[in-house]
């Protein structure tokens, strides 16, 4: 009974092996997918190649989509400072305004004009490093921040 168990068993695994010919099948028609693209109008299919064309790195231009850039609107009011425009880089968030104070005096220190504002929905201060018209400046400005002594600073609309 054991012996016709055991064979019953290395029978099913051997039925079951795929062969290599179902494999070689399958990656010629994924390499076929890959460079083909299958282009369907009314009345007629169509089968366009697209070529795959490598450059070196020097010859890469890397564009900066801004448009892409995460901002968090948020209402705030000015509690010490000179003035928000649209766009302003937080590089820190504190519920005690005393701790906010110190880092603005830091910053402040190191030739920012620092500010602090207050969101009154959240009950959080916020340190604005910089505060600019545009987003453009601003995400410049902010990954200035991020790839010095600031990693976490962010983006900041004022909603006022």
């Amino acid at each position: 009974m054991v012996l016709c168990a055991g064979l019953a068993v290395a029978f099913a695994f051997t039925s079951c092996k795929s062969s290599e010919s179902a494999y070689r099948k399958a990656y010629e028609k994924a390499k076929a997918q890959e460079t083909t693209t299958r282009v369907v109008s009314p009345g007629t299919e169509t089968t366009v190649v697209a070529p795959v064309v490598t450059r070196p790195a020097t010859e890469t231009v890397v564009v900066d989509n801004v448009d892409n850039a995460v901002v968090r609107p948020e209402n705030v009011q000015l509690i010490n400072g000179s003035g928000l425009r649209s766009f302003s880089v937080v590089v820190g968030s504190f519920g005690v305004k005393a701790n906010a104070e110190g880092l603005q005096q830091t910053l402040k220190n190191q030739g920012y004009d620092a500010q602090i504002v207050y969101n009154s929905a959240r009950n959080m201060y916020r340190v604005v490093a910089s505060t600019f018209d545009d987003k453009a400046s601003a995400v410049r400005s902010r990954n200035d921040f991020k790839a010095g002594s600031y990693p976490d600073a962010w983006l900041l609309y004022n909603q006022q």
